[in-house]
């Protein structure tokens, strides 16, 4: 299994590992694909903000995420709790993402969803551990392990930006879907399909002609 992508130094190891099990990576960097780091930190505060960009635009998302972060800070599970449903209205969150994060806090806070410790486990069951939790789905688990947790080999097949992402850098006739990406990403990118993840939306951004490429097309529902 590769290092965590927990910097440039790692992001450049794995990247150059990739690129020499395909070939197509490296002239998808060469385009000008190569990808940022885009590290959260892990926590509430990390599983909090991929929740809060599900789904909205980036500037929407920029927007909300700085009036919570100004509201809470530190960003933690007690205090978000405690917060009323005008509190957390005047951040810019609407009923349902207040829904999913109470949810989330929740699960924290009883001990339900032991976050600290999902960077010692399996991938697997992190993900079965995230999701056990209403309001986290595959798509928010799987982020959470790549951008928060550096997890090189996750790939969130689900997200509709990789798909599409795919189907242009691959010449392919459609859009795959979720299995057949998963497929894909099995069979050319294992053990650096996070990292080939990271490429593809670099990719999606040049090939939409500037359009922001943050894994949010993709997002589950809140």
């Amino acid at each position: 299994m590769p290092r965590i992508i927990d910097g440039e130094t790692a992001l450049d190891h794995a990247l150059t590992g990739l690129i020499a099990a395909d070939p197509l990576i490296g002239e998808l960097v060469e385009a000008g694909a190569r990808p940022p780091l885009r590290l959260r930190d892990p926590g509430f505060a990390g599983l909090a903000g991929i929740i809060v960009a599900q789904q909205v635009s980036v500037a929407s998302a920029n927007a909300i995420w700085a009036r919570v972060t100004a509201r809470f800070d530190p960003l933690e599970s007690l205090a978000f709790l405690a917060a009323s449903d005008a509190d957390l209205r005047a951040c810019g969150l609407s009923l349902p993402k207040m829904r999913g994060l109470r949810a989330v806090a929740l699960a924290i806070a009883e001990g339900h969803l032991p976050i600290e410790a999902l960077g010692a486990m399996a991938p697997d069951e992190a993900i079965a551990t995230l999701t056990a939790v209403k309001g986290i789905g595959p798509w928010t688990a799987e982020i959470y392990l790549l951008f928060c947790l550096g997890h090189p080999d996750i790939f969130p097949a689900g997200d509709l930006a990789l798909q599409e992402a795919a189907r242009l850098a691959l010449a392919l006739d459609e859009r795959p879907r979720e299995k057949a990406l998963r497929a894909i990403a099995e069979e050319r990118w294992q053990p650096f399909r996070g990292v080939a993840a990271r490429v593809l939306w670099a990719y999606y951004r040049i090939a939409r002609q500037g359009r922001e490429g943050a894994p949010v097309l993709g997002a589950d529902a809140t």
